[in-house]
C-alpha cells in the first residue's frame, strides 16, 4: 500500500539508528529503505535495534550519493528542523500524508545526518521541506523518532479517503529527479553561454530557480519543451 514511499537516510553515523528506522518503518507497513553512504552498514547494532525488522535491513539499498538514491522519484520531501536563509516550500508530516498517500508516483522521504541534518545543496534536490511540529524550546527529534512520526502519519492517512491531484495532471508523468537534474545543468550552461549568469552569482540564482521549478513540478512533456528552448537559445547564440 505504501511501497511507493522510499525512506532515504543520508550519511547515517550510527548503525543502531538504521536498525531503529527499519523497525519504525515495519511498524507502519513500509519497507523501502535507501541508504546514502552510511558510516557502518551492515552491522550487528543495526540488526539488534531492528528488533525483527531484519527483512527491511536485508532489502535496503546503498547509494554513493543522494542524487542517485532519488533518481527514480518524482516527489522529494526533505526533513529539516532548521530555518534556512532562503525559504523552501514546506509541509508538515500530516499535510504530506494527506496530500501524497494516494499518489502512485515514487515519493522520497529524505532524512539527514543525526547531528547536522541535510545540507543546502541536498535540499536543492527536494521539492518541499518536511516539518514535524514540536515544542519550539526543544524541537530536535532523533532520527528514528522523526521517521516514526512521518511513517505513522502516512499509515493513518492510507486508511482514509483523501482527494489527490498528484500524478493526475494529464497524460504525461512527472519528471524524475534525474531528469530535473539534467535540466538544471542544461539551464545553468545555457545562461552562462548567453552571458546572463556570472560566476559570483550563479549559486544563489540557481538555488532560486530550483525553488521555482520544484514548486511547479514539471511533467516530462513540459521538461522537453523547456529543454528545446534552451537548445534553440544555445544554437542561436553560436551564430
Amino acid at each position: 500500500m505504501l511501497s511507493n514511499f522510499k525512506v532515504v537516510l543520508v550519511e547515517t553515523s550510527h548503525p543502531g539508528n538504521i536498525g531503529a528506522v527499519a523497525r519504525a518503518m515495519k511498524n507502519m507497513g513500509m519497507d523501502q529503505l535507501r541508504l546514502v553512504s552510511p558510516k557502518l552498514f551492515p552491522h550487528a547494532d543495526a540488526t539488534a535495534r531492528a528488533s525483527g525488522a531484519d527483512d527491511v535491513l536485508r532489502t535496503a539499498t546503498e547509494y554513493s550519493s543522494l542524487q542517485d538514491a532519488i533518481a527514480d522519484c518524482r516527489i522529494i520531501l526533505g526533513s529539516s528542523a532548521r530555518d534556512r536563509t532562503i525559504s523552501w516550500p514546506s509541509v508538515t508530516a500530516r499535510e504530506a500524508a494527506a496530500r501524497w498517500q494516494g499518489c502512485t508516483e515514487n515519493v522520497a522521504l529524505v532524512f539527514g545526518r543525526e547531528n547536522s541534518g541535510l545540507k543546502n545543496h541536498e535540499l536543492d534536490l527536494c521539492h518541499y521541506l518536511l516539518r514535524i511540529p514540536c515544542d519550539p524550546d526543544y524541537s530536535s527529534l532523533n532520527l528514528a523518532a522523526a521517521v516514526q512520526v512521518v511513517c505513522y502519519e502516512l499509515f493513518v492517512a492510507s486508511g482514509q479517503e483523501y482527494p489527490s491531484t498528484i500524478g493526475d495532471q494529464g497524460d504525461e508523468p512527472l519528471a524524475t529527479a534525474e531528469q530535473m537534474e539534467g535540466f538544471y545543468q542544461h539551464l545553468q550552461q545555457t545562461m552562462a553561454d548567453i552571458g546572463f549568469l556570472h560566476p559570483e552569482r550563479s549559486k544563489s540564482i540557481m538555488r532560486r530557480l530550483r525553488r521555482l521549478f520544484n514548486r511547479t513540478q514539471l511533467d516530462t512533456k513540459e521538461l522537453d519543451i523547456l529543454r528545446g528552448i534552451l537548445r534553440f537559445s544555445q544554437n542561436h547564440n553560436l551564430k
